[in-house]
């Protein structure tokens, strides 16, 4: 078996003979133009598609770092806008907040105002008793402050009840809506006086009970319920409410039916305290 024969080319050689033959190329294409146009057509069949596969390459690619660019650019404003969003958020949050503060205390001050002949201290509410209403809660103002037993609590445009229990530093109320409490009322528009009790499951419909009325009392749907002189711990003609309804009882002496309060038992934020107590008052 013969062996094949290895021909080894120097690199400088294998240069200078290509560079005769592009100088050989160009002396005929010069000399003789016929003479490159086979050259021309075989290069223009591989040179042009390779050219437009090219272009087609960096048109793709030049597309490709367009969008990447696009993309960079869009999440960079949408961070900007999500920061915005999260700014405004928090702005409105504390407009919000801000109005309903004010609105409270455009409440309390009214409040205030309406029972002016009556010193007061105000309060924040500090806990509640379990359930949705604050029947039984507790405030941040006690002995200390001059606070004491059976002071009539009021707030959001009326009575809420009274205190039943006083230490150095807190107090705790018991409301008028609380199933042990009973106030006695009477409406403005009449000298009748009748009996207002609390009752958790009827406060889930926002109502009191109210009993104890005249049969012959006029009362109508809308009348004003108010704290009566005759009240032994509430002072007289604080708001309690409004009529519902009412109507005779079976022994048809007496009427009863139900009031809508006119505090709202299922957010108390703030009290006012009346430090007068009803027998200070007496005497």
């Amino acid at each position: 078996m013969k062996r094949q024969t290895k021909i080894n080319i120097k690199p400088k050689i294998l240069i200078f003979v290509l560079t005769l033959v592009c100088i050989a190329t160009l002396i005929l294409s010069v000399v003789s133009p016929s003479f490159s146009k086979p050259i021309k057509t075989v290069m223009g069949s591989v040179v042009v598609p390779l050219q437009e596969g090219m272009n087609s390459i960096g048109e793709w690619v030049g597309n490709k770092s367009d969008a990447l660019k696009t993309v960079r650019k869009l999440k960079k404003e949408n961070a900007k806008l999500s920061n915005k969003v999260a700014e405004l958020t928090e702005e409105n949050s504390l407009l919000a907040q801000n109005k309903y503060e004010l609105e409270r205390l455009r409440d309390m001050y009214q409040l205030d105002k309406d029972y002016s002949s009556y010193p007061k201290i105000g309060a924040n509410v500090i806990s509640k008793d379990a359930g949705n209403f604050f029947n039984i809660f507790t405030i941040n103002k006690g002995s200390d402050d001059g606070i004491k037993k059976d002071m009539n609590v009021i707030s959001g445009g009326g009575l809420v009840g009274l205190v039943f229990e006083v230490g150095k530093n807190y107090a705790k109320v018991r409301s008028i809506i609380d199933d042990e409490s009973s106030t006695s009322v009477s409406f403005p528009n009449t000298s009748e006086t009748a009996i207002v009790s609390g009752d958790l499951k009827l406060m889930k419909d926002n109502l009191m009970n109210i009993t104890e009325i005249s049969k012959d009392a006029k009362i109508a749907e809308g009348d004003m319920v108010v704290t009566s002189k005759i009240s032994n711990k509430f002072l007289p003609g604080i708001l309690v409410g409004y009529v519902m309804k009412t109507s005779k009882d079976p022994n048809e002496l007496t009427q009863s039916g139900q009031i809508t309060p006119v505090v709202d038992f299922q957010h108390i934020d703030e009290v006012l305290v009346i430090t007068t107590l009803k027998e200070g008052l007496k005497d």
